[in-house]
């Protein structure tokens, strides 16, 4: 059942986010990297040390782990569940990926920072799925945590 009247662009109610973030287990990141400057690897990072079992995919085949973990080709040669699937690829690639994610049973679509589309969204959404768009799960992660100081001096 789609979420009703989500603007995926700006507008999700942190509790949705948590609850996400709280049920997934399993994460494939679709444009993972092994390169340390990326923000991709840095993301992976984090999300892996806080104890998502991370499922890195990228085509390349010279690339075969990152951080120790194997990466995959493509998200339909996972060889187990997979709770969440977070796109680091450019927004004209998310439809065709909610397609993939539909197909491997994924229960979410997240698409990273500067990664969105309004008919991704709904085809994933149709299909069951909850989605998130245009933002960084490493950063929901620990938004509950960011607390305004208003009583400082400026």
């Amino acid at each position: 059942m789609p979420e009703a009247d989500i603007d995926h662009i700006f507008d999700y109610d942190p509790a949705y986010l948590a609850d996400i973030l709280k049920s997934v287990k399993s994460i494939a990141m679709v444009g993972a990297s092994a390169d340390k400057t990326k923000f991709s690897y840095g993301v992976l990072r984090v999300l892996h040390e806080t104890g998502y079992d991370m499922i890195p995919v990228n085509p390349n085949p010279a690339l075969t782990d990152i951080r120790g973990l194997k990466v995959y080709r493509s998200l339909s040669e996972i060889d187990r569940p997979v709770d969440m699937v977070e796109v680091f690829r450019r927004k004209e690639e998310l439809y065709g990926i909610a397609e993939q994610a539909i197909a491997i049973g994924a229960k979410v679509l997240w698409g990273q920072i500067g990664v969105y589309d309004e008919r991704a969204a709904a085809l994933a959404e149709e299909a069951g799925l909850k989605v998130v768009m245009n933002r960084c799960p490493k950063i929901e992660l620990f938004r509950p945590f960011w607390k305004p100081r208003l009583d400082l001096k400026i």
